[in-house]
């Protein structure tokens, strides 16, 4: 252990003698005789200019000055420096003000959280030698590599008389041994044994050096310096990029615990904005300093710098802004990719506001859906140009009733589904019942949203052992593993969607269960949808779409969504992990595009733990000759909306497309899974109402066998045999394996919430999945009224009519759904 503080001593001390010898060996020698006296006409002259925006800023200042006017000096200066910064950075906690929680407290709950899990975290990485010997030195060249650039910045100042370049290596060098000081009296004071010490549980007060972690505190405060010097993105990418990698190869190399590089990270970076904070000269480029809380001065907080929560995908403010969107009324929505802010909704019906303004024959049926709008957001309209969030709301509560009389489906994983796109809410048949309300809270970056509910649903009878033996045939796995007795009667509270998210700018980390919808389709997308029951992630997403600089302006709006995460209710392998990204853009006003992967991998009975190397190659798609494959189990999409134009936006093409294995669904169109859907805004002479049809078929064909897979490709796989689902409800379509729909939606808008709609679904399952396959009708009536008061009811009656199923029933099934939701919304009260 001596033996690397003593490699950080010197890594530093290096830096800091080629700094000092630079000043000597590559000054100027007329500067020194002269005085320079033209490089301090050159300061005058440039201080009479305005500072520099982080747009602006140039790449050199060209301000050459007498080295006795240097405001940061190197040599005994330096350390003169160092002396006040320590003093500045130990007693900065008692500068803390209420309004400082809004980084420090997500700080600490992300450390906590940490600290309860570093044991796991660190018991799947590799115990080999030359594994931890690896990682440990990219960890000691990635700390050498911070030192050098700051040297090599100073040296480049000096000889080029660049002011800009030479303060940038003189503050790296003095945040580098503030962090080193700080580092090491915490680590002293706390004392916490490395994971490789003793028996491995990381105990403090131990006499050990692992709390936190040297080489990411160091790496950090210099990182900090050069993405405050030169705030432009590829800097800060490239800057922030390598001391991740070192604060990462610190866990690999099991040299630390995660939460010992979690809070040195964050130490580091704190230790390198404040040597910037207290020693940049403002007459050179750089970043302006604010407030971590992301107030300034007049207590305006961006919007990008805002907590809103997102509205719950069973809302019906995403017909209304797809209404606007076919009308032309909004252009940077980004309709294969939700949920939205209710910031991002404000945004939109601001863009919407201002197209109709602009008309001179507004849409009428457009003007009613903005007023509404403008009163729903109201808030956060108001804060779109800046304010101070701060707000705390009772949402909804409610009250659902589900009755199902007849025989019903409810395995989408196997036969399909009676209902479907509900959360994986339970239901059998007889009365089911949820009764559940939602909340939430904004406080400047913070937001905070909870829905639960209560859930009831019936028991049900076995399975017969003709199905169950077919079940367990069309999974290849042991029918052991098919529930055999009795459904015994579900009685259960359970969160939907609840989350904790902190936005900076414009980029929103999301911890909790969440709930997504990656398609624009009215059924659930082809990749991920809201069938299954909410999952339990790790999210980052840009509420707001962005616009990428330089040529790739051409992409327009683009949202980018990603996630890691973990799926439960599976006998055959249990708790794996699965992850995803997704990216939507809109190259034209008249066409969005999207693409989408998920991945999952490890989890329980997996044979093959999640380890950093698996899922690196996972996320890199690189062959791994152990499991003679990649590891995990892959599997993309892509989406597409396209407005035709010159029809006054009365006509939408819009689907996506789906692939098991394939790099994108386009690379193999006959074998891969689509779902095409054509939206007419309004019918000739009927203003109000419009028509949805759509139509998915995840029927795989075997060229060489004549026949289909038999289930056994599309949402399944030889590993994960328990399929693509979450608690037994596929991820994606409801359509199931080896499935085809086409569904028909006919809405009838007496107002912007208030609807009367016609459904017609038609289903098939092939008859190589199970003997004889399957085929049902469904035809239903939902209504959805909202009263001034902020009483709400939705109503929903369905005749399904199961033509043949003989793997499930010996004759044609009837049954009758009656759906009724009773319940209180209470911004509905506020804005009505």
């Amino acid at each position: 252990m001596h033996t690397r503080r003593l490699r950080f001593l010197r890594c530093i001390l290096v830096f800091a003698i080629i700094v000092t010898l630079s000043k000597n060996c590559c000054a100027n020698p007329q500067a020194q005789q002269s005085g320079s006296s033209s490089s301090t006409d050159q300061k005058t002259s440039d201080a009479t200019k305005p500072p520099a925006t982080d747009a602006q800023a140039p790449k050199t200042a060209g301000n050459k000055e007498p080295e006795g006017e240097n405001k940061n000096p190197i040599g005994l200066p330096l350390l003169k420096h160092v002396w006040t910064d320590q003093k500045t950075i130990w007693t900065s906690p008692s500068k803390l003000t209420w309004g400082d929680g809004a980084w420090l407290f997500p700080l600490a709950a992300v450390s906590t959280g940490a600290l309860f899990t570093d044991r796991a975290a660190v018991r799947y990485i590799s115990n080999d030698p030359v594994h931890i010997h690896r990682y440990t030195s990219i960890s000691n060249y990635g700390v050498g590599a911070m030192a050098g650039v700051g040297a090599g910045a100073y040296i480049l100042g000096r000889i080029s008389h660049d002011d800009h370049k030479k303060e940038t290596g003189v503050l790296a060098a003095e945040a580098m041994g503030d962090a080193f000081v700080v580092d090491e009296a915490l680590k002293y004071s706390f004392g916490r044994a490395r994971p490789l010490d003793g028996n491995g549980r990381g105990q403090f007060f131990q006499g050990g050096t692992s709390f936190p972690s040297e080489h990411a505190t160091v790496a950090w405060a210099a990182a900090s310096v050069y993405a405050h010097e030169y705030p432009g993105a590829f800097t800060q990418f490239l800057a922030y990029g390598l001391a991740s990698v070192v604060s990462f190869s610190r866990v690999d190399a099991k040299q630390h615990f995660p939460s010992d590089v979690i809070v040195g990270s964050a130490v580091g970076w704190l230790i390198g904005r404040e040597v910037y904070k207290l020693h940049h000269d403002p007459e050179l480029p750089g970043r302006a300093i604010t407030n971590l809380s992301g107030v300034d001065d007049e207590h305006q907080r961006d919007r990008h710098d805002m907590g809103s929560p997102f509205v719950a995908l069973d809302n019906w403010e995403y017909s209304g802004f797809e209404r606007l969107a076919a009308m032309g009324y909004i252009h940077s929505e980004i309709m294969g990719l939700k949920p939205w802010t209710r910031m991002e909704c404000a945004r939109l019906t601001d863009e919407a506001a201002e197209e109709l303004s602009g008309r001179a024959d507004p849409n009428s049926e457009a003007a009613k859906l903005i007023e509404r709008f403008q009163k729903e957001f109201a808030y956060e309209l108001s804060l779109l140009s800046g304010g101070h969030n701060l707000t705390a709301n009772l949402e909804s509560i409610y009250a659902r009733t589900v009755s199902i009389s007849g025989q019903d489906l409810s395995d989408s994983f196997h036969f399909g589904q009676t209902l479907s796109d509900d959360f994986g809410r339970p239901f059998e048949r007889g009365t089911n019942l949820q009764d559940g309300g939602s909340f939430s809270a904004a406080a400047g970056p913070l937001v905070v949203s909870v829905r639960a509910e209560y859930q009831h649903a019936p028991s049900a009878p076995p399975y017969s052992n003709v199905t169950a033996n077919a079940m367990a045939a069309a999974d290849q796995e042991p029918v052991s593993l098919i529930q055999r007795g009795p459904f015994a009667p579900v009685n259960q509270a359970e969160l939907l969607d609840a989350y904790v998210g902190l936005n900076l700018g414009n980029w929103e980390i999301v911890v909790g269960r969440q709930s997504l919808e990656w398609s624009p389709g009215q059924t659930g997308s082809l990749l991920w949808s809201n069938n299954a029951p909410p999952v339990d992630m790790v999210r980052l997403v840009n509420p707001e779409p962005l616009h990428l600089p330089d040529f790739l302006k051409w992409l327009g709006p683009i949202r980018v969504d990603q996630f890691f995460g973990r799926l439960g209710g599976r006998p055959y392998i249990q708790r794996p992990y699965i992850y995803g990204q997704k990216a939507n853009f809109k190259p034209f006003p008249f066409l969005e595009l999207g693409f989408a992967r998920t991945i999952t991998i490890g989890g329980k009975g997996s044979g093959n733990p999640l380890t950093t190397g698996d899922l690196v190659r996972s996320f890199f798609a690189k062959f791994d000759p152990r499991l003679n494959s990649v590891p995990g189990d892959v599997r993309t999409e892509m989406d597409w909306t396209f407005y035709v134009p010159k029809v006054g936006h009365r006509i939408v093409f819009y689907g996506d497309g789906f692939a098991d294995d394939d790099p994108l669904p386009i690379l193999n169109v006959p074998r891969n899974p689509w779902h095409p859907g054509i939206y007419i805004t309004r019918l000739p002479w009927l203003p109000k109402l419009d028509l949805h049809i759509e139509g998915v078929s995840t029927e795989q064909l075997n060229y060489v066998a004549g026949n289909t897979n038999k289930g056994q490709f599309n949402y399944w796989n030889g590993n994960y045999r328990d399929g693509y689902t979450n608690a037994g409800y596929i991820l994606g379509n409801s359509v199931g394996r080896d499935g085809t729909t086409i569904q028909g939606w006919l809405t009838y808008w007496f107002s912007p919430q208030n609807s009367v709609q016609l459904v017609y679904k038609n289903n098939t399952v092939a008859k190589d999945f199970f003997p004889g396959g399957g085929a049902w009708q469904d035809y239903a009536v939902k209504s959805e009224f909202h009263l001034h008061s902020g009483f709400y009811i939705k109503s929903e009656v369905q005749y399904e009519h199961i033509s043949y199923y003989p793997i499930l029933f010996a004759s044609p099934q009837n049954n009758v759904s009656a759906i009724v939701e009773l319940g209180f919304s209470f911004r509905d009260k506020h804005t009505n």
